[in-house]
């Protein structure tokens, strides 16, 4: 008999952890893996918009994932929405339908529950969660020659901790203007702190901003990776029209002497604050998502065929999950 329930972060170390961790450790060792985790697990933003669950046949556990809970904006409503990450089956159990098993029950339970969307970035090739309703979304990415982002001189400086206040201004000015996107609340940024805290992403993360009258008018976070030669984007943000020209002359302070900017292709309208760049549909990471409660259908159904063709994607690569 099948049943989906929630695991505690001590028993999602102990049961899925030693055999997920040669998929997505990365270079951080086994204990720096697991205390990432219950570091995420016990934050402000884990108590209340993070948990583990896992599938079990009788008293075993045959699959398991990450529950993410987000609000989205769409247009003047919001909706509840549930993100989903690190679906994960044991190698020995692969091939028996559980996965599928797993996240049809917690659609299930989410339908119940009223969630209105369920979302995902696809890191195993998106026909198989499209046979369970999910719909691909614009999933691009970017390279920009340092050198092709002009020498326009500004006065560039590191952000700290003491600039998040400063940040979220300017963030939710541009996020304003965005018909459809992931609500960003104070819990969320607690989320980014801690991504930028963790060792799953290659690089030295590195913040930088601009300011005019000690106010702080535009930001880019990315992270630079030297063997790639390339400052990786993840999220910049300008507070008015005439601050976007800024983004450009940020970038190139932020790669340095580094060669390309690479990363996701920012949403609207923050897209055309960047020179004309290479894009090129993603493979992994693939942005999904499928409408679950009735009264939210309407709304998507309107808004799927805009976000499939604009020139930018709908997420901020700091939204990944």
């Amino acid at each position: 008999m099948l049943r989906l329930q929630t695991l505690s972060a001590e028993a999602y170390v102990r049961e899925v952890l030693p055999h997920s961790a040669p998929l997505w450790a990365g270079e951080r060792s086994f204990e720096e893996y697991t205390a990432e985790l219950r570091a995420t697990a016990g934050s402000a933003w884990g108590r209340r918009r993070f948990r583990t669950l896992g599938l079990w046949v009788e008293d075993r556990l045959v699959a398991s994932c990450k529950r993410y809970d987000r609000t989205l904006r769409c247009g003047e409503r919001r909706f509840r929405a549930a993100g989903i990450g690190a679906v994960f089956t044991p190698p020995a159990l692969r091939g028996r339908g559980y996965a599928t098993a797993l996240l049809g029950a917690l659609l299930d339970a989410e339908r119940a529950a009223g969630t209105a969307l369920a979302y995902l970035f696809s890191d195993i090739g998106p026909r198989f969660y499209e046979h369970l309703g999910f719909a691909a979304l614009p999933s691009r990415a970017l390279t920009l020659r340092a050198d092709a982002l002009g020498g326009q001189r500004l006065a560039v400086e590191a952000l700290g901790a003491g600039d998040a206040a400063s940040m979220r201004r300017v963030f939710d000015a541009l996020d304003a203007r965005r018909p459809f996107a992931f609500a960003r609340t104070p819990l969320e940024w607690e989320r980014l702190r801690l991504r930028d805290a963790s060792r799953e992403h290659a690089g030295q993360p590195l913040r930088l901003g601009v300011r005019r009258a000690r106010t702080l008018v535009a930001y880019v976070i990315g992270r630079r990776i030297p063997a790639a030669d390339a400052f990786v984007l993840d999220e910049f943000a300008f507070a008015r029209d005439e601050d976007a020209a800024a983004i450009a002359p940020l970038l190139r302070a932020a790669a340095g002497d580094l060669r390309k900017v690479t990363g996701w292709l920012p949403p609207a309208p923050a897209r055309a604050a960047l020179p004309r760049a290479a894009v090129r549909a993603r493979r992994d990471a693939v942005a999904m998502a499928i409408p679950l409660a009735p009264a939210f259908r309407a709304a998507w159904r309107a808004a799927l065929p805009r976000l499939r063709a604009d020139g930018a994607d709908p997420c901020w690569a700091a939204d990944h999950i």
